[in-house]
């Protein structure tokens, strides 16, 4: 996943902080760092469902899960599992 951690990254400092050279931390707070606000959750979200073909629920789209890159990362994994464990049942 380190091709989707700099994507995301890529995509965080360029279109969110205005700033593609920002140096982000992979644990680095980024709502409750006040890097970002949590409307831009919203934009990360459509960024990750076009750039991974992944759809986060709104009811995952929280700070708690959605803070860091790392956070993120993780909830993409968890959200591809569900999606093929959902498709094994059918």
């Amino acid at each position: 996943m380190s091709e989707a951690l700099e994507r995301l990254r890529g995509f965080i400092c360029a279109e969110l902080l205005r700033d593609p050279a920002y140096p982000l931390g992979d644990d680095e707070p980024l709502i409750s760092g006040g890097l970002i606000d949590s409307f831009s959750i919203a934009h990360v979200a459509v960024f990750i469902e076009t750039a991974f073909a992944v759809y986060i629920p709104d009811v995952d789209l929280t700070v708690e899960n959605m803070d860091t890159l790392r956070q993120i990362l993780a909830l993409i994994r968890r959200t591809r599992e569900a999606v093929t464990d959902a498709r094994r049942l059918l």
